[in-house]
């Protein structure tokens, strides 16, 4: 009885024993699986994590700072610097190396013209290694601070941004700021170029011990910053300057709103002066209030640009054949429409014109005649390859394509009369100093240029080559369109933007302002705008002025159209070209 008792004792302890090395087994596969699964995340899934990790405790990088590309201007004395990198002294503390802490509040603050609890403040942590106290001193400044010759306080220098010319090109040329995170290129071309301008930052890697010390038998690794490249730009300074200077006279003696002057070469596309008052100063552009004159509203207003749109309608119907300059039609001074009555906008009837008359008198109802003969679809379609309605691809940021959507439902023919002499549809200045310039080059549209030649920082450089995008009309039609032009300065209202010496061409244009929100325009509110080239005969220049909302006229022959004429006759004189008319008494 016993035994059999003792041999069950010892089956049940067996068995027990069993179980326990049974469920050891299984923690130990189990725990094994863990760790398998652990280095699997470590070396494989998780490799490149954890590689980073270890190498950002063994190495530290230090970026080598690329120095950011320079902006210049065509000078005739060389290349006049627009955005330049310029180095300015700053104060800074090394708290943990400070002895005389008393002293350093005491004399600092006095020298620096700063309050005693500012410098107390940064040097409040003993074991801080560095603590921006000014920025910007000045060279007296920063020898009196040497001259304390006090542990703790170092005079050092930083590269800031600098633009000599203060205002001149301001919104062409942008500014470098902060968006709270980094510094980078804002507005203008420092934005559009940001990333070719600022370059590529080099490093320098090796790896440290764990007190942070180099290890000097390992390999140091150096990729040396490729600096930014420098940009030489189309516009030309003394040109830029002039421009500017008319512009602001014209915006003040009109107590206009603002206004914008664009000259360009029609042969190259190049820009030679891109204006616009109210300007800035890129050096304080944080004392700015009005930050909407950071905006080129040369590229990106868009507007409804009036009667000089006439010049374009009228060419496309000598370019469809459907009128030549000499065709006559009625003028019964209204065109009556979807229940709409549209006038001339001296409320007058002419009776019998000639097309070259429409442009002189800018009679709203002959371009309505043009257009009801060319159709709406082939309307459209010239509309285009003027280049409307589309960017002109331009180096700078924020162009806009301006606004025909009025023009793509062939059924609206109202809408189609009131764009034929420019109200409906927008654009922007560029697109009409572009379009001008189409017809001053024999109906080519060119692509308007702004940089000239890029030098990078091993010297390689890069021309930029006149670019055709299109024949708009064709050569013997421009032509036709230019002597047309040519009489509204000579005859029409065009007769303040004439040049004594020279046949020059153009056209007026005074445009209403749509109402914001709701249908109609403002009652009291226009833009004035004239565009036109010189010398007639063969074009050196193209130029578009835009006056907007003048206060003491309302019509753009008081306003925009001797603006141009001063501009103009700038140029001619400026680049000495040989007058192509006797000068009359």
């Amino acid at each position: 009885m016993h035994t059999r008792i003792a041999s069950g004792g010892k089956k049940r302890e067996s068995l027990a024993g069993s179980k326990r090395l049974y469920l050891l087994a299984v923690f130990v596969v189990f725990l094994g699986a863990i760790v398998l699964f652990r280095l699997y995340v470590l070396q494989v899934s998780g490799y490149e994590k954890y590689r980073d990790i270890a190498e950002g405790q063994h190495k530290v990088f230090r970026e080598l700072t690329a120095k950011r590309g320079e902006i210049y201007l065509r000078s005739k004395k060389g290349g006049y610097p627009l955005a330049v990198n310029r180095d300015y002294l700053m104060v800074f503390f090394e708290p943990k190396m400070v002895e005389d802490r008393e002293a350093i509040i005491k004399d600092v603050s006095y020298i620096l013209g700063m309050d005693r609890s500012e410098i107390e403040k940064k040097l409040s942590d003993p074991n801080d290694m560095f603590e921006i106290v000014k920025r910007r001193i000045s060279q007296e400044e920063a020898d009196r601070i040497k001259d304390l010759n006090l542990k703790g306080v170092k005079v050092t220098t930083e590269t800031f941004r600098y633009y000599p010319g203060e205002s001149l090109a301001s919104q062409v040329v942008g500014f470098v700021g902060s968006d709270g995170e980094k510094t980078k290129g804002m507005y203008g071309l420092e934005a559009y170029w940001e990333k070719e301008l600022k370059g590529e930052n080099g490093k320098l890697s090796q790896e440290r011990d764990s007190l942070g010390r180099w290890i000097s038998i390992t390999d140091r690794q150096l990729i040396p910053a490729n600096d930014g490249v420098n940009l030489f730009l189309t516009i030309d300074e003394a040109v830029q300057f002039e421009v500017e200077k008319i512009l602001k006279e014209a915006v003040e003696r009109h107590k206009a709103d603002n206004g914008s002057i664009i000259v360009q070469d029609p042969k190259t596309g190049k820009i030679l002066a891109m204006a616009n008052y109210p300007n800035f100063d890129p050096n304080e552009f944080n004392k700015t209030e009005d930050i909407s004159v950071f905006v080129n509203a040369s590229v990106s207003s868009p507007y409804e640009v009036g009667s000089v749109f006439k010049t374009f309608t009228l060419a496309a119907g000598i370019d469809a054949g459907v009128i030549s300059p000499d065709t006559v039609y009625t003028d019964t001074g209204v065109v009556s429409e979807a229940g709409y009555n549209i006038k001339n906008s001296d409320l007058k009837a002419y009776g019998k014109q000639t097309m070259t008359d429409v442009l002189e008198k800018s009679l709203n109802t002959g371009v309505i005649f043009v257009e009801k003969l060319l159709g709406n679809e082939r309307f459209a379609d010239y509309v285009r390859r003027f280049g409307f309605g589309d960017s002109t691809g331009i180096e700078l940021p924020g162009e806009s394509k301006g606004n025909i959507r009025n023009l793509e439902n062939y059924r609206r023919t109202i809408q189609f009369f009131t764009a034929s002499y420019g109200q409906g549809i927008t654009a922007t200045p560029l697109q009409l100093v572009n379009a001008y310039s189409a017809i001053a080059n024999d109906g080519m549209l060119m692509k308007p240029r702004i940089v000239e030649r890029i030098v990078y920082s091993d010297g390689r450089e890069e021309s930029s080559d006149a670019e055709e995008i299109r024949q708009a009309i064709r050569p013997e039609v421009a032509r036709q369109a230019r002597e047309m032009l040519g009489k509204v300065v000579e005859n029409g209202h065009g007769k303040r933007a004439g040049v004594p010496g020279y046949r020059v061409g153009g056209k007026t244009g005074t445009a209403q302002v749509a109402k914001s929100g709701e249908k109609g325009y403002e009652d009291d509110i226009t833009i004035g705008s004239f565009a036109g080239m010189a010398p007639l005969d063969d074009p050196r220049f193209t130029v578009v002025v835009k006056i907007s909302n003048p206060k003491d006229v309302i019509w753009a022959e008081s306003s925009a159209a001797p603006t141009f004429g001063e501009v103009m006759k700038f140029l001619l004189n400026y680049y000495n070209i040989e007058p192509t008319e006797p000068i009359k008494e």
